[in-house]
């Protein structure tokens, strides 16, 4: 591939935030449910229940949780009395495992505040429910970019078609305009299908040479 090709072309990046932006263990390979297996399987074995029981007391409330359809509250009331465990000890251990989890991936930051300086736009599109976006995206973190939507605000998530539209409508942009960062083969397809360019994330120094063939250089 001819390196810098497509350099000029793209006017923002957006980044999802599981598994790019914020870096944990193996993700579970389920669309339903993609945050990592280890964040569950400490809460189950913190709970001293099967990882089937647990996942049976938080999936429909999940689900309903990704795509704002309840309030963090209403969510917290569901899988309290499911598990039959404190709302307020809930909370805190499910933040506290999430960030025991996962780690900030600061190159990824570093590199968004350079384009940034470069004249681009940076962006984030993410699938998060109530907890996990409490845990993963501390303000002060994202406060670099230039549009923050996150599918349990939008009431909707990828790869919901909407939900990309609402993303250009935001960033006054088109599809070719935008080049999508996501750790997702199912999120990468509907970006492509609307013309937008896209990076799936494997690891930095991958991610890295795709930027450089897009015209985008960072440290």
């Amino acid at each position: 591939m001819k390196k810098g090709v497509l350099e000029g072309e793209i006017k923002a990046v957006v980044f999802d935030v599981g598994g790019v932006l914020q870096l944990g263990g193996k993700p579970r390979i389920n669309p339903r449910m993609v945050h990592t297996s280890g964040v569950h399987e400490l809460i189950a074995n913190k709970l001293k229940i099967s990882l089937d029981q647990y996942f049976d007391s938080i999936d429909t409330a999940y689900a309903k949780s990704i795509e704002g359809s309840i309030s963090k509250n209403i969510l917290l009331g569901i899988i309290s009395c499911n598990l039959n465990y404190p709302k307020e000890k809930l909370e805190k251990l499910f933040v506290k495992t999430y960030r025991k989890v996962y780690h900030k991936n600061n190159w990824l930051f570093s590199a968004a505040k350079q384009m940034k300086k470069q004249g681009l736009k940076v962006a984030v599109l993410s699938d998060q429910w109530h907890i996990s976006k409490e845990a993963l995206m501390q303000k002060r973190d994202f406060e670099i970019f230039d549009e923050v939507i996150v599918s349990c605000d939008a009431g909707m998530r990828k790869p919901n078609k909407e939900l990309y539209e609402l993303l250009l409508k935001k960033l006054n942009a088109k599809p070719h305009e935008i080049l999508f960062i996501d750790n997702q083969s199912w999120n990468i397809i509907p970006a492509c299908n609307m013309g937008m360019k896209t990076i799936l994330f494997v690891d930095n120094k991958k991610t890295k040479e795709q930027l450089k063939y897009f015209g985008i250089k960072v440290k």
